[in-house]
């Protein structure tokens, strides 16, 4: 089943409360709070189970002009057995994110888990423009207690100005991601990206070259990572 949210974001008419634009789907967003000073909360919340074979989801934020756009996830993601679908059908999970004109976007993800026998796609596009910043925090678990988890494929494309910051492909897939340089044996990845500033230095920190950072952690459970505190 296919769904899909266009969330605009604009600071609105004589300097008032930003307006916002939630748009509909399966996968719902609910505005939380909307302050005077430029600050909008948006939770997305799962009207269904989610992901199942053949489910294809595609979140589309754009914010434009001074304000501060907070996107938050009450629950995580759970991408189901999908081995029993007669089609074969996997599921994807598309998120573009587009700032401009002054905004911010500051994205807090829940965990993105990936159950055995799960075969998911997912892409994170992030554009802003030399006058914003996004900040997101992307979470995946492979497997639930007890699981190996199943097949994951990323893609993440990272832009500032019309300029690469960053270009990554991942296969998550069972006998891919045990390798050194992938997860060495870790069942999660939570990562920390910041296009238009930069994480202050630190072991577990990649500095791009162009304006942005990348700070990630790998280990056994999702709420050891030290990331929810940065």
């Amino acid at each position: 089943m296919r769904t899909r949210i266009d969330l605009r974001v604009d600071p609105g008419a004589d300097g008032g409360r930003p307006r916002v634009d939630l748009g509909h789907g399966l996968l719902q967003a609910r505005r939380v709070r909307t302050a005077a000073t430029g600050t909008v909360e948006v939770a997305l919340l799962a009207g269904q189970a989610l992901l199942l074979a053949g489910d294809e989801v595609a979140v589309d934020v754009r914010v434009e002009g001074p304000v501060h756009l907070v996107v938050t996830e009450p629950a995580g993601t759970v991408t189901y057995d999908m081995r029993a679908d007669p089609a074969g059908r996997g599921a994807r999970w598309d998120v573009t994110v587009t700032a401009c004109r002054g905004a911010r976007v500051t994205w807090r993800g829940e965990p993105f888990v990936v159950a055995d026998g799960a075969a998911v796609d997912r892409a994170t596009t992030v554009a802003v423009d030399e006058d914003s910043v996004v900040a997101l925090r992307e979470t995946v678990v492979l497997g639930r207690s007890g699981e190996v988890g199943g097949a994951l494929r990323t893609t993440t494309r990272l832009t500032r100005a019309g300029r690469p910051v960053l270009a990554e492909d991942l296969d998550l897939s069972p006998g891919v991601r045990d390798g050194v340089a992938v997860l060495a044996g870790h069942r999660c990845l939570d990562s920390l990206t910041v296009v238009g500033e930069r994480l202050p230095d630190g072991p577990d920190v990649l500095q791009l070259d162009a304006l942005g950072s990348v700070r990630r952690w790998l280990g056994a459970r999702a709420h050891l990572s030290p990331l929810a505190a940065t």
